[in-house]
């Protein structure tokens, strides 16, 4: 991948790191406190959709945390089994997630604009990641790293989803009205700048990228 200052590289990757595992963990808040206090809003997928409900929100924590942990070169590089291991879980937990997930925003009572916004982020979850790991099968590691920084920043909108949440109650925003754009807003930014990213790497003249870390990132 493109050279980035390793100090900022590493930084950012330590940030992603963090925060996607504290937000996975908060997410089982729903195991001690149970959905109806833990996920208000998300509750009334109970009656009829509880299955869907617990696919997604029980595993997709687990594709969050795995995560960061696929761009640490070093360890890559050391432990290239637990790489592989890690990337399995990973396509495995985003394939049930993102598939119970789909379900879910067809089944969204949060209106048109916020069911649209979930159900285009998990069919682009699940289509990202299943590139990705058919690059992988096929030894491309090139278009697989690409892909799967594409599908990363699909997985980090639980991270900016919270974010948004976070912010859009301090500031007072009916939930109402700022859930559907957040439905958008937590993935569309980031989809869009990993394009920039990988667009940016890539050399003008369309030759491959060179091979070169960001920051621990190979």
């Amino acid at each position: 991948m493109a050279q980035i200052s390793r100090p900022f590289g590493a930084v950012a990757l330590l940030a992603v790191t963090l925060s996607s595992l504290l937000i996975a963990a908060v997410s089982y808040r729903f195991v001690p406190l149970g959905v109806p206090d833990a996920m208000e809003h998300m509750a009334y997928y109970l009656e009829g959709n509880a299955l869907a409900l617990y696919a997604h929100i029980g595993i997709a924590p687990v594709a969050l945390a795995v995560m960061p942990f696929q761009f640490w070169g070093r360890l890559r590089a050391r432990h290239k089994g637990l790489h592989r291991w890690l990337g399995r879980t990973y396509v495995a937990s985003i394939l049930v997630s993102g598939s119970a997930g789909l379900w879910l925003a067809f089944h969204s009572e949060a209106g048109s604009v916020a069911a649209a916004g979930f159900a285009i982020l998990a069919l682009a979850w699940l289509v990202t990641t299943s590139v990705a790991f058919r690059y992988a099968l096929r030894r491309d590691f090139n278009l697989h790293k690409r892909w799967m920084v594409r599908s990363a920043a699909l997985t980090f909108a639980a991270v900016t989803l919270r974010l948004y949440l976070g912010a859009s109650l301090s500031l007072g925003v009916d939930f109402d009205l700022a859930y559907p754009a957040i439905a958008w807003a937590c993935w569309l930014p980031n989809a869009v700048a990993a394009e920039l990213y990988l667009r940016w790497q890539r050399p003008a003249s369309g030759k491959a990228p060179q091979r070169r870390p960001l920051a621990g990132i190979s």
